[in-house]
């Protein structure tokens, strides 16, 4: 007849002593997925501030080009001829100042759009690598 256990810890030990581990997954390959996985977001991180620095860089421009506008707008406006005509200049400058502002919101749109794209297209691609290398991790653990 077996005897019962007496403490906690031949509770324990009779309750799980013939338990057998699972094989753990191989660390090293694991902590390379990890490392490859950092590499990628530091890079994507990387052409996301090159991305924003580009977008600075050029909204610096423009507004060196509107403020160009702008005084060659008031030079043209301070010339002395008849209402009417100042009136019609005045639309058109207005007309073109809207017109390139749509131009160059557009444009850093496009330059924010360009530069997310490319992180993300590359976290993606690393996120669906680093799911294949846990797989096969977890496959040679279970094998």
């Amino acid at each position: 007849m077996a005897r019962s256990p007496k403490t906690p810890h031949e509770a324990f030990t009779a309750a799980f002593g013939e338990m057998k581990m699972p094989h753990a997954p191989d660390v090293d390959a694991l902590m390379a997925t990890h490392r490859r996985n950092l590499e990628v977001l530091a890079e994507a991180n990387r052409l996301a501030m090159e991305g924003a620095q580009a977008m600075l860089k050029r909204q610096a421009e423009l507004a060196q080009q509107a403020m160009g506008a702008f005084t060659e707008g008031l030079q043209q406006l301070a010339t002395a001829e008849a209402p009417n005509a100042k009136a019609a200049r005045q639309a058109k400058l207005m007309k073109e100042a809207y017109e390139r502002t749509v131009r160059n919101a557009k444009e850093m749109a496009d330059l924010i759009s360009r530069a997310n794209s490319e992180a993300l297209n590359l976290l993606n691609r690393r996120i669906g690598e680093a799911m294949e290398e846990v797989e096969a991790l977890l496959s040679k653990v279970g094998g």
